[in-house]
């Protein structure tokens, strides 16, 4: 029989969530930023091998939330460990021993699902300090999603702790997100990679148009922030910065799609986006307090 499920993975902002999920998976789906934060929506991965098909759940960082978006990042996080078959409490292992899931998450009870620990960035340890950590957690798994070390063992463990089930996807599938989506990340994710301070923290981005039947492929994309001075500094001088953002992002774009792209950017200014519940319902988060939750 085969097994098939949900493997949330959840932990910290900087844990190294998205760069595990695209490990596993073997493709790049979720962005990845040394900025913490990055990832504010659960991405979908499914990895299958053999009879046994994972359909992993990137979520945001555990943290407290300071305004809107934070709750509505917690609350994405705690629906995906609530839909969990077994769910993966990722640590960074150069911040030594981690607190217990359930105190990093606020439950108020354990999880239904089987917890495994797993310690991250263990490539970054000297082997006097993995001794002392396997002595102090023993039950953990030591892992470097950069690497892959432990990677394959994990992988093993996960879809053994997995219910039997036929698959829920289609074996050649490796996500449920949308182009669209993807697109949208990719460019947030090169605006990360080359902006400063606060500004990148307070950028939201959306594909407002997608002409896939036109050749190259028309995407005309918005990146909002929430001042005027954000917007300059993401413009830069003479246009000069956006002009680089759409030029690192349009061939990141291309190599996802396969084909050639003209990438039209936007730049609006959405007064305290982070901060007002409409306008985060209007980019496709869903708050803590929403009937569908």
């Amino acid at each position: 029989m085969s097994r098939a499920g949900i493997v949330t993975v959840v932990g910290k902002p900087n844990a190294g969530k998205s760069t595990l999920l695209n490990r596993i998976v073997g493709e790049k789906l979720a962005i990845v930023s040394d900025k913490p934060q990055s990832t504010r929506d659960r991405v979908v991965g499914i990895h299958t091998a053999d009879d046994t098909q994972m359909v992993v759940l990137d979520t945001p960082g555990l943290l407290d939330p300071r305004y809107e978006l934070h709750r509505a990042m917690r609350a994405t996080a705690l629906r995906a460990l609530a839909d969990a078959d077994v769910i993966v409490y990722l640590a960074d292992a150069t911040e030594r021993v981690p607190p217990p899931l359930q105190e990093v998450a606020e439950l108020t009870s354990p999880p239904r699902a089987p917890v495994i620990v797993a310690l991250n960035k263990v490539d970054a340890l000297r082997p006097a300090e993995r001794d002392e950590l396997r002595e102090l957690l023993p039950e953990a798994r030591f892992i470097s999603a950069l690497t892959g070390e432990g990677i394959d063992d994990l992988l093993t463990e996960l879809g053994q702790a997995l219910p039997e089930s036929p698959f829920l996807y289609p074996e050649d599938e490796i996500s449920t997100a949308s182009v669209r989506f993807f697109v949208a990340e990719l460019v947030r994710e090169t605006a990360l990679e080359q902006l400063d301070e606060e500004v990148p923290y307070s950028l939201a981005c959306v594909v407002e148009e997608f002409r896939e039947t036109s050749a190259p492929i028309y995407i005309r994309t918005v990146l909002y922030v929430e001042r005027e001075s954000q917007k300059r500094i993401l413009i830069g001088s003479r246009g000069q910065r956006i002009r680089d953002i759409g030029r690192t992002a349009r061939a990141k774009v291309e190599a996802f799609v396969g084909a050639s792209v003209y990438l039209d950017l936007w730049v609006k200014v959405l007064p305290n986006w982070r901060k007002s519940d409409s306008a985060l319902r209007r980019f496709g988060y869903r708050l803590q307090d929403d009937s569908s939750a």
